[in-house]
């Protein structure tokens, strides 16, 4: 009889080491430094919320500011568990965000990280494997 390999033998599998201080603050410098706001305040937001990547990528402007002024805490409903989960915006968080919405002159019922695809749409990820990458 064939004895066959597990696909996973060798392989780490389940959940993935957090990312460590330093190399956070790394991956934040080459995007300032590259002047990279959108992925930057993505980054920010992210790291500071903790939020699922689905959820992230549905934030609406709405859902993070009010009267011109980005939140110092929000909450939103989960996509997974249904669950309304509530998260604090840190400072630079803020700030990253705030000059990200300003660049693009978005407005309140847009998304806050709108497709480069389609406009008009949330964020994809099938947008990751469009160009090859």
């Amino acid at each position: 009889m064939d004895k066959r390999i597990a696909w996973n033998k060798g392989r780490l599998v389940g959940q993935k080491v957090p990312l460590k201080l330093q190399e956070i603050w790394s991956i934040r410098t080459r995007l300032e430094i590259a002047n990279n706001i959108r992925e930057l305040a993505m980054f920010n937001l992210g790291i500071y919320s903790k939020l699922r990547a689905c959820d992230l990528v549905a934030l609406k402007v709405a859902d993070i500011m009010r009267s011109g002024d980005i939140l110092a805490r929000t909450s939103i409903v989960q996509h997974k568990t249904g669950t309304h989960v509530q998260f604090e915006i840190t400072p630079l968080t803020r700030k990253t965000v705030k000059a990200w919405i300003d660049n693009k002159s978005l407005k309140y019922v847009d998304f806050l990280f709108p497709s480069r695809m389609q406009k008009g749409h949330a964020y994809n990820d099938t947008e990751l494997f469009s160009n090859g990458a």
